[in-house]
């Protein structure tokens, strides 16, 4: 029989070869319909497989990443603000006037006399002609008595006189006391500084005006024997609740007075003389640093980039699971093919 098929084969070897590639044939056209042909092209195609795999977990992680920065951006957005309105931010503004508001000047004179006052310009004092004489009183004052805020029992007098209003001709007052006698070693005369001489002449209750601004504002003393300069700045500070309050700031100096009268007394002389520093008045406010349209603005920024980013996520995942399914689903029908 191998004789016999041996003899088959050595007369019909085209036929051989025919049936050879009908079933090469045949069985191409079973397997590569859903393979890949040749041995080159599956392992190029895995390997492109393996890097988009590989590139997209990498995507993934970077991803992450920036949403682990977000986050972190979004509690610290969220700290910082919260902090700056505990802490808000002192703001310093200063408008330049001409013209201030006429301060008014509350002198406690006690025993001493007014014998002069008169507004001067220029910072030009002319010098006196009698000291310790009555002379002229050109100032607008008034006088009042009123109780004591912290007792409610002593009485008070008081000499109000209207200040300087003309910053840019440098108006100037200049006043002259006289105190006949003391038993003191040391002898001043103690003045007060509040906002408005015109508030206080409209006031309909002037003693009770006079008690408010002894409580909110500081008293100075100015002594005798000497001429005491005070240069006055105005200060206005802002309340949380929208209020508005006024203080004085003041530099002081001091120059001797040389007494040229004949006789010696043992009177004692006072000469003050108040104006304006600069024109400018000094406005103070607590501003809030935080803006909080600046703050939804970021955090809306971020939170875009988040649902980007996990949208991003979610859809290279997906991608990933389908790739792996398609691979899968092409290894096992390249395995069944081959059973």
């Amino acid at each position: 029989q191998l004789s016999e098929d041996v003899e088959q084969v050595s007369e019909n070897p085209t036929d051989e070869r025919e049936g050879d590639m009908e079933v090469h044939e045949d069985s191409s056209s079973v397997i590569l319909p859903d393979g890949e042909l040749g041995t080159t092209t599956p392992s190029l195609r895995f390997s492109k497989t393996c890097l988009k795999n590989v590139f997209s977990v990498i995507l993934l992680f970077i991803y992450l990443l920036l949403m682990a920065v977000a986050v972190f951006l979004v509690y610290q957005t969220i700290s910082d603000f919260r902090e700056k309105l505990k802490h808000p931010v002192m703001s310093v503004t200063y408008k330049e006037v001409s013209l201030y508001d006429a301060p008014g000047i509350a002198f406690y004179p006690g025993r001493a006399r007014l014998l002069s006052c008169k507004h001067h310009y220029y910072d030009h004092i002319p010098p006196l002609i009698n000291p310790g004489q009555p002379g002229d009183i050109e100032c607008t004052t008034q006088r009042i008595n009123y109780t004591d805020p912290f007792t409610n029992q002593t009485m008070k007098y008081a000499l109000v006189v209207q200040g300087p209003r003309d910053v840019k001709k440098r108006e100037l007052v200049f006043l002259q006391f006289h105190l006949n006698e003391t038993d003191q070693d040391f002898s001043a005369i103690d003045y007060l500084l509040f906002s408005s001489f015109q508030e206080f002449v409209n006031s309909p209750e002037k003693a009770k005006f006079m008690k408010d601004c002894e409580s909110s504002y500081s008293s100075w003393k100015f002594s005798g024997g000497f001429r005491t300069w005070v240069k006055m700045s105005l200060v206005k500070t802002k309340e949380e609740d929208g209020s508005e309050t006024v203080e004085f700031k003041q530099e002081t100096s001091v120059v001797n007075y040389i007494d040229q009268r004949t006789n010696p007394r043992s009177d004692q002389l006072f000469f003050v003389v108040f104006e304006w520093k600069d024109p400018f008045i000094q406005t103070v406010q607590d501003i809030i640093t935080a803006n909080p349209w600046n703050m939804i603005a970021l955090l809306c920024g971020i939170f875009l980039a988040l649902f980007k980013a996990a949208d991003f996520a979610k859809l290279s995942v997906k991608w990933m699971i389908k790739i792996r399914r398609r691979h899968l689903k092409r290894s096992r029908q390249v395995m069944n093919h081959i059973s």
